[in-house]
């Protein structure tokens, strides 16, 4: 699966990662990896923070122990700015807002999160861009990063994001299901979805690393600017 390098340097790498390809290799392991793919080319490689598989956007790994242990620490100490957008279902009210609410896995151990009291805390600042009435476009900005942050933050407002096969109900969006009028083209055995994965996209990350200031960006990807497009038209 290609993809696209955004910034290296002798200390770290950034990738535009994908929707569809892991980031870190899984339990199992018989899918190929995002580091497995930069092990392969550079050796060592560490992990520094992880992007879901269905989630596309920006990501950073270390290439040494040593800035690994220090941009690691950045992501724990909380001075990182990450920046996030997503499709969500429902029009979002309010419209701005922060989300306080502490997680931790679930007891089954079933790769889910749950909200609760004994959880570590986690904050989530989100501001709805667009307004499609059945969808939002939402800019989020998270303070902590646990795993499946936003997904599971998005659903305690009662807002998923769209495609969440976890925390919503995991459906494709259809054009069918927009459209009033929608026939198929005589060329279509079947309806293709303009989005059956998660609309979820790191956009940005910032961090001062070695007293400099690191800023990557990873523009949209195609699918989730088509679809945009499409709500967009259809909204007039």
């Amino acid at each position: 699966m290609k993809f696209e390098t955004i910034f290296e340097d002798d200390k770290l790498i950034a990738i535009n990662k994908p929707a569809g390809l892991l980031s870190i290799p899984d339990r199992e392991g018989k899918e190929v990896s995002l580091k497995q793919i930069l092990a392969d080319k550079y050796g060592e490689i560490f992990t520094v923070h992880r992007l879901d598989k269905s989630t596309s956007g920006v990501i950073v790994f270390a290439k040494d122990k040593a800035a690994h242990a220090e941009i690691s620490q950045l992501f724990e100490s909380r001075t990182t700015e990450k920046i996030y957008y997503g499709l969500v279902h429902g029009s979002i009210t309010p419209q701005s807002g922060k989300i306080e609410e502490p997680i931790m896995q679930h007891p089954s151990g079933n790769g889910k999160m749950i909200l609760s009291s004994k959880g570590k805390p986690s904050f989530t600042e989100y501001e709805m861009l667009e307004d499609f009435r059945r969808f939002s476009w939402v800019k989020f900005k998270i303070l902590t990063g646990r795993t499946h942050q936003i997904r599971i933050h998005s659903q305690f407002i009662g807002h998923s994001i769209v495609c969440d096969d976890l925390y919503g109900d995991g459906s494709s969006v259809l054009l069918s299901s927009l459209k009033k009028k929608y026939n198929l083209s005589k060329h279509e055995i079947e309806e293709r979805p303009l989005l059956s994965r998660l609309a979820l996209h790191s956009a940005s990350l910032k961090f001062i690393f070695n007293e400099e200031e690191y800023s990557f960006e990873a523009p949209l990807p195609k699918d989730l600017k088509a679809l945009l497009q499409q709500l967009r038209k259809l909204n007039n």
